[in-house]
């Protein structure tokens, strides 16, 4: 399986989402001046929304700082986005903002650390995912 790369803000509701996944990840850092995980194989992202009532500002400025290296971004398959349901419309707004800059597809939505369900879901849909990938150049 490849790998997660995540970003979680000072609330901790991703971190602790990634943790209940029991699956290695890297972690996009909090402050711009802490080094940025390096990935070398696929990876899928999960990355929580932050926006106002317009969607502006949805994708976190860490996560784009990540994903402007060309590198990173050539790596990225897919997202899981992360939201609250009480902002309607932008709810998980980064992951198709995500999806559709890097052409990838949106694989997952939950809300805030998620549920037990979510977690069962995500691990499952991962291991598809994954198995589906083309190994052939």
């Amino acid at each position: 399986m490849a790998g997660l790369v995540y970003f979680s803000s000072g609330s901790g509701n991703t971190a602790r989402f990634v943790a209940a996944l029991g699956l290695p990840a890297a972690r996009i850092p909090i402050r711009p001046a802490d080094p940025m995980p390096q990935p070398c194989q696929p990876f899928v992202l999960i990355c929580p929304t932050y926006a106002d009532g317009t969607g502006k500002g949805a994708v976190p400025k860490q996560v784009i700082a990540f994903l402007n290296d060309p590198a990173r971004r050539a790596l990225i398959r897919g997202v899981i986005a992360a939201g609250n349901r009480n902002f309607g419309e932008t709810f998980a707004l980064a992951g198709r903002v995500i999806a559709a800059k890097c052409n990838v597809p949106v694989l997952y939505s939950f809300e805030l650390a998620g549920t037990e369900t979510d977690i069962f879901r995500v691990r499952a849909g991962l291991d598809r995912f994954w198995g589906t990938e083309c190994l052939t150049p």
